[in-house]
């Protein structure tokens, strides 16, 4: 398989995996759980009943009581912050179950309001939960409703949900409930990255050169979340991690939700920010190797500046949900100024490809598939309240952090094909 085939077969697997994450509409689904605990069914009741003496058991909840003025309505409040930095705060409207059984208790609920996400988020969404008594103990039946699109969001409160039951697990033979599951630890994450570098290796040649290059490509997004989570902590999250999903890349998570344009913008830069500054010292590096010192290392050096600055060039590009499009959004506010930016970003990116010298067609195809990649990706999550805007100095040095970012990823494209080829 030529280089052009095994690069043209990873970007069809990976616009598959992305739309069938992220876009594929599959509808309203029902997300059913049920689980036996060797329990009072009473004690069980008194941990999902939103307003039960035990409302409070989960880890992640504060408080959670009725509303007095608002019959069946329900005020939940969770240690996950707002942009505000306080606790999240949520209304659940409670109906009654008319199917449940004579000796079964139940309810369904809805969310009417929340401090973070705006009401069209939960519009769809229902949930129900049932306590059967059993021979042995308590069976807790969970059913969660609502409308998705990809299957990632599906996945995520499926396993979610799993987590739920096995800290009430805990808390119903300890009396504390405690945060569950490994997905995040580091040695998981360190794990999937490793099994990343395994999965590129085929399409980039199964030598020692091809490991190579997917092992630097593995690091170049390593060090690209990183950057992401940096601005994060900059910013005051209390807690960020990074996520690493075989063959799609990484995801930088923040701690609480956005509260300016300018961090948004900001933390989206910072990707491709943290990464140029290592370009002057892997540029320096190199001509080191060209006075005899590590000569060995010299090829090695320029192919991972290559990768740095194509994989982050790449990502400023100015589609939807690439880091290039999200600062762009927030930089310039109508969309007039926004389509007129993208395409001067769009062609000073261009340019760099002529400058190396790839054909006009090949140019094309690529553009052409990145657009399709912003397409999948399309759609976010609409917050609550609007975000702070940004002040005329933010603004300008934002645009200049864009700015330098795609200079400096652009020389390192230029200045390592021209040593390399």
């Amino acid at each position: 398989m030529t280089v052009l085939q095994s690069t043209i077969l990873l970007l069809s697997i990976n616009l598959g995996l992305l739309w069938l994450m992220m876009r594929m509409p599959l509808g309203s689904r029902t997300i059913q759980i049920s689980r036996t605990y060797r329990c009072a069914p009473d004690k069980l009741w008194s941990a999902m009943d939103p307003v039960g003496t035990a409302a409070t058991w989960h880890h992640a909840v504060i408080s959670s009581k009725a509303v007095a003025d608002r019959n069946g309505v329900v005020e939940q409040t969770y240690k996950q912050l707002d942009k505000d930095g306080a606790p999240i705060r949520r209304l659940l409207a409670l109906e009654p179950l008319a199917s449940v059984a004579a000796n079964a208790r139940g309810f369904q609920s809805r969310i009417i309001e929340d401090s973070t996400l705006d009401p069209s988020f939960w519009s769809d969404y229902r949930e129900r939960r049932i306590i059967r008594p059993m021979p042995d103990g308590a069976e807790l039946e969970i059913a969660q409703t609502d409308r998705y699109r990809g299957l990632a969001f599906l996945l995520f409160r499926y396993f979610a949900l799993r987590r739920e039951l096995k800290s009430l697990d805990g808390w119903l033979k300890t009396g504390q409930s405690q945060p569950q599951g490994y997905f995040e630890h580091p040695l998981v994450q360190a794990a999937l990255a490793v099994l990343s570098t395994l999965l590129l290796w085929p399409f980039l040649g199964l030598t020692m050169q091809g490991l190579m290059l997917s092992t630097f490509l593995t690091l170049v997004i390593a060090l690209h979340e990183l950057g992401h989570m940096a601005a994060y902590r900059m910013f005051g999250h209390a807690s960020v991690r990074m996520i690493f999903v075989p063959l799609l890349g990484g995801i930088a998570i923040g701690g609480r939700p956005y509260r300016t344009l300018f961090e948004v913008a900001t933390c989206a830069l910072m990707g491709a920010g943290m990464s140029a500054f290592l370009i002057p010292i892997l540029v320096v590096a190199y001509q080191m190797t060209e006075h005899d010192l590590f000569p060995a290392a010299g090829k090695s050096v320029l192919i991972f500046l290559l990768i740095l600055g194509a994989f982050n060039l790449l990502n400023l590009l100015p589609m939807h949900r690439f880091d290039g499009g999200q600062v762009l959004r927030q930089i310039f506010r109508t969309r007039r100024s926004q389509i007129l930016a993208s395409f001067f970003v769009t062609f000073c990116i261009l340019g760099v490809g002529f400058e190396i010298g790839l054909p006009a067609r090949y140019l094309t195809v690529g553009l052409l598939v990145f657009t399709i990649v912003s397409l999948i990706g399309a759609g976010s999550v609409k917050p609550r309240r609007k975000l702070d805007e940004m002040s005329e100095p933010e603004r300008m040095m934002v645009a200049f952090g864009l700015y330098a970012a795609i200079a400096l990823h652009g020389y390192a494209i230029i200045f390592a094909t021209e040593k390399l080829f």
